[in-house]
């Protein structure tokens, strides 16, 4: 269950009192704005998890707010997880028959949502899966956003010829990182994702919550842990994180710990997570935990518990589990790649490496240099605040939103208290 919508005001003691009065006066340049995000889950994944604080201080802000889902068959769940494999560069097959069922499992939806999208002032449509139904609104009053939090720096053509026929028509896009921006004929902006630090896996847990977390997995607080939270993603890497955790294995007495679950939206889960099973064989230290959705609190304690957190994506949009264990004062090793590169600024706030080999020689580094591990987890929670809050993302959305609907061209001035 998703927790309740937390006040916009108790934002002020962790993001700061000036960055809570210029959403306010953003907000209020578009009061009563009917606004509609679109994306294919609400659970499991970065973009369901932010939707679920964002949309509620959006209400808050006195916008008209709402969230809707588009639905489908396995069929076209398998063609949607192609379409995010070949952005991401893997060449996929596209079949003919497969993109009619798309198109007409998205026309489906349109018929169910379009009264709501054609009399809404701003439509946010979230990645590839629900892109068509622009196309499918001819009505529309709005003005409609692409949001991509896909890394598409290097996609796969024919996928991406395909779909940029869908989102050219769109009055705006909106990408990640400037690397992920591709050339489209509209607007485009740049937005890093973020987290919730007042939400169930960002607050703080007492230190008994946290032990009786690990009790219940059978983890010795007493040896070095390694914890990587993600999906049972083939980009994530688990199996490669599990070599490198039996590098470490060799020269120091570790643990390691991969939490994840699936998205509603992603057919391959089940198949990586038996490779992944497969991989750790009957090694008593590797804990493999396929928690449910709304495991927030558990994965918070996880990572508190961690030494260091891995996330050896080999392709990756973003990755908010870095950003939240950087939160938790933890160094990250994180792969050389995407949005991590964001986040870990390399010998600053963890390491960037891109093999299991490089990830292993960092983590023993940092087991064995406790100094510098502690320094890089007090750079990685400033950093953090600084730069990956919820407050943030909801302002630069707000400022999207009034260049859109007011034709502020290219300057916006907020004050500052």
């Amino acid at each position: 269950m998703t927790s309740e919508p937390t006040a916009l005001e108790a934002y002020a003691d962790v993001a700061g009192r000036e960055v809570i009065e210029q959403v306010r006066q953003l907000a209020s340049r578009i009061r009563d704005l009917r606004v509609v995000h679109v994306n294919s889950t609400r659970e499991g994944g970065g973009v369901a998890e932010i939707l679920h604080r964002l949309v509620p201080l959006m209400q808050q802000l006195g916008l008209a707010a709402s969230w809707e889902i588009v639905m489908g068959e396995e069929s076209y769940y398998r063609t949607t997880k192609a379409f995010h494999n070949g952005l991401q560069g893997t060449p996929v097959q596209l079949d003919e028959m497969g993109l009619r069922r798309f198109e007409a499992t998205v026309a489906d939806n349109a018929d169910r949502l379009r009264d709501v999208l054609e009399g809404a002032d701003v439509v946010f449509i979230h990645d590839p899966q629900p892109a068509p139904l622009l196309k499918l609104c001819p009505n529309r009053r709005g003005k409609w956003i692409w949001r991509c939090h896909i890394d598409v720096s290097h996609p796969y053509r024919p996928v991406w010829k395909y779909l940029r026929n869908i989102v050219a028509g769109y009055d705006a896009s909106v990408f990640s990182l400037p690397a992920f921006a591709q050339p489209l004929p509209h607007p485009e902006y740049i937005v890093p994702p973020s987290i919730d630090p007042l939400s169930q896996k960002n607050m703080s847990l007492s230190e008994e919550e946290v032990a009786e977390t690990c009790t219940r997995f059978g983890i010795d607080r007493e040896r070095p842990l390694l914890v990587q939270v993600s999906r049972f993603d083939r980009f994530k890497d688990p199996v490669g994180v599990i070599a490198a955790y039996r590098q470490v294995r060799s020269f120091s007495p570790v643990q390691l710990v991969l939490a994840g679950g699936s998205a509603t939206d992603d057919p391959e889960g089940e198949a990586i997570l038996r490779e992944v099973r497969q991989a750790a064989g009957d090694d008593a230290d590797i804990h493999i935990l396929d928690l449910p959705a709304d495991a927030h609190r558990t994965i918070n304690a996880l990572q508190r518990a961690a030494d260091i957190v891995v996330q050896k994506s080999t392709r990756e949009g973003f990755g908010l589990t870095v950003t939240e264990a950087m939160w938790k004062g933890k160094p990250v090793i994180g792969g050389d790649t995407g949005g991590i590169r964001l986040q870990v600024i390399d010998h600053h706030t963890g390491f960037l490496v891109s093999t299991p080999e490089g990830a292993a020689l960092r983590i023993r580094y940092l087991l064995h240099h406790r100094d510098k591990l502690q320094r890089m987890g007090e750079k990685a929670r400033q950093f953090a605040r600084e730069s990956f809050l919820l407050t943030r993302q909801l302002r630069e959305y707000l400022t999207i939103m009034v260049a859109l609907t007011h034709d502020a061209g290219e300057r916006i001035e907020i004050r500052q208290t």
